[in-house]
């Protein structure tokens, strides 16, 4: 019996509903999702493996203007996730009107490309079709598919259409792989998801999360992670007052954790400041972000 495998990869603006879709795709939660834009910071892998096939799939960032450091290493994830692909969904908010340039000539020109109109659910009766036809008659090449990520509208119709796609070849990864990242990334990943969730304005953009222990015992995972902020005055909001921001973000935390890994958290988490980390080479590549 003949295998398939391949990577494809995920791209399009920022909120367009290119993480919710990884998640759906490959059925566990791997990418963090917030009404934000910039939520997604790197290029994550979610592996879907059976007897005749693996689909490799890359959840990355979208695209954004470079003003620090930090988000020209994340524009990185997405041209190595233009060049590296097998197959490109490109995501399309079709609630969004905006013109999308960056990337879209590299995109257009994949010999194989999926158009993914997603958030259909709201659109009104008739705008469907005539997206549909647009999409069409301006990348005659593509598939054009309507979806709902969040809904999990035409996700059957659209696996189909990747095994259809998918070359032939042997598996990348051990069958039983979930993902490329570890525990610990995954972890962190959580916690900052709640940061996103929790505060407003530039305080989730300037943290990141470490995880500096993670331990695993028999009916407990002990977690400790270290919350990164660039000023001192944002480690003041964090910690919140009498800490009550920080323990809500730990409890929301612990809570999906717990959900994910299958057992009891005890997660504890400290605030540091780091100065401009976002423009600090070296803490870009002490965070994985330089690559």
């Amino acid at each position: 019996m003949s295998h398939k495998a391949g990577f494809v990869n995920i791209l399009g603006k920022p909120n367009a509903g290119k993480s919710t879709l990884m998640n759906q795709l490959v059925g566990e939660k791997l990418s963090i999702v917030t009404p934000k834009a910039q939520t997604t910071r790197h290029r994550i892998l979610g592996i879907v493996s059976e007897d005749n096939y693996q689909i490799v799939y890359s959840d990355t960032p979208g695209y954004l203007e470079s003003k620090y450091g930090l988000h020209r290493s994340m524009m990185k994830f997405v041209e190595s996730a233009i060049e590296d692909a097998d197959i490109i969904l490109w995501v399309i908010d079709v609630t969004d009107q905006t013109d999308i340039q960056e990337y879209k000539e590299q995109i257009i020109q994949a010999p194989k490309l999926i158009v993914l109109l997603n958030k259909v659910d709201q659109l009104r009766d008739g705008e469907e079709s005539l997206l549909i036809t647009k999409w069409k008659t301006e990348v005659p090449h593509a598939v054009v598919l309507p979806i709902s990520a969040e809904q999990g509208h035409n996700i059957g119709g659209l696996m189909g259409h990747i095994l259809q796609l998918l070359p032939d070849g042997p598996a990348f990864y051990e069958k039983d792989e979930l993902t490329d990242k570890s525990e610990r990334f995954l972890a962190a990943e959580i916690v900052r998801e709640k940061i996103f969730m929790n505060y407003r304005q530039e305080i989730p953009y300037a943290c990141e999360v470490e995880v500096d222990s993670f331990k695993d015992e028999e009916k407990l995972l002990r977690i400790n992670a270290m919350v990164y902020v660039e000023r001192a005055s944002q480690k003041g909001i964090v910690i919140g007052p009498k800490g009550a921001g920080l323990k809500k973000v730990g409890t929301e935390a612990r809570k999906d954790l717990e959900a994910f890994f299958g057992k009891q958290v005890m997660l504890t988490l400290f605030v540091k400041v780091k100065e401009n980390w976002r423009n600090d080479d070296r803490m870009l590549r002490y965070f994985g972000y330089n690559h």
